[in-house]
């Protein structure tokens, strides 16, 4: 009896379990057998070039694309059966947060309650200080009633990340949070996502370029054509990786250094 209540156990401490996973878009494989698994309270970057699988493997992760093959768990949880969205923060590619609907900054942040309250349901004094706070780590307090739509990519950024923050997730999943954003913002995200770190937050990020993000990674994710080609240590990765000849990484972190 003891092992199964060890075993899971064991599966609850992870915040994401991917087992074989491999995802077909349009007939053409993006993801093939791809394992991984993330505890609670780590930072992972997960790299690699355009085309790599990075995107489609976070957005496999939060549910947005089916597995060809294989599962997906978060926090024990297949994802076809899993609920506790408020667990979960999730910030897209840049994108304009509004939608083409002209809403507010104070709007698009309090959509990220949604999962955790009545649809139409009034806000209490609790959300609405979680909102501010969000808003204050983000540096987008004095911008709450503007329009998103007239805000800049970086501007935009920030409340797309409030958005993931507010209801203060366990799990953070960032997809090229920083792409085209300028340094300030960069440093800004890099700070909100400091303060959640330091509180057990775990946070997977897709990224190119990890700016002032890098001092907080503890391990990176190195994908080439649809599979992970490294998985250790960060920087370790772009030095050392030649020593796992078994999965081709030599061959595949020319990019990394070039």
């Amino acid at each position: 009896m003891t092992a199964p209540k060890n075993a899971e156990s064991d599966t609850a401490a992870k915040a994401v379990q991917v087992t074989d996973l491999s995802v077909d878009l349009g007939g053409r494989l993006v993801l093939r057998g791809v394992d991984l698994q993330i505890r609670q309270g780590e930072v992972v970057a997960v790299l690699g070039a355009n085309g790599s699988g990075k995107s489609t493997l976070i957005k496999t992760v939060v549910g947005l694309l089916p597995a060809a093959r294989g599962e997906v768990r978060l926090f024990g949880t297949p994802v076809p059966r899993f609920r506790a969205w408020k667990r979960v923060g999730y910030v897209p590619q840049r994108i304009t947060a509004a939608g083409g609907v002209p809403a507010t900054v104070y709007e698009v942040v309090s959509s990220g309650l949604l999962s955790s309250r009545r649809l139409f349901a009034p806000l209490g004094a609790a959300r609405k200080a979680a909102i501010e706070d969000a808003l204050r780590v983000v540096d987008m307090a004095d911008r709450r009633k503007d329009a998103v739509a007239e805000l800049s990519g970086g501007q935009q950024q920030r409340v797309l990340i409030a958005r993931a923050l507010v209801s203060d997730p366990e799990l953070l999943i960032l997809d090229e949070p920083t792409a085209g954003v300028d340094l300030a913002s960069q440093q800004i995200f890099a700070d909100a996502i400091r303060e959640r770190v330091a509180r057990g937050t775990t946070v997977v990020m897709v990224s190119h370029d990890l700016g002032p993000m890098d001092a907080l990674i503890d391990r990176s994710i190195i994908l080439r054509r649809g599979r992970i080609v490294y998985d250790g240590p960060p920087h370790a990765s772009q030095t050392s990786a030649h020593v796992h000849h078994s999965h081709g990484a030599s061959d595949d972190l020319g990019w990394l250094t070039s």
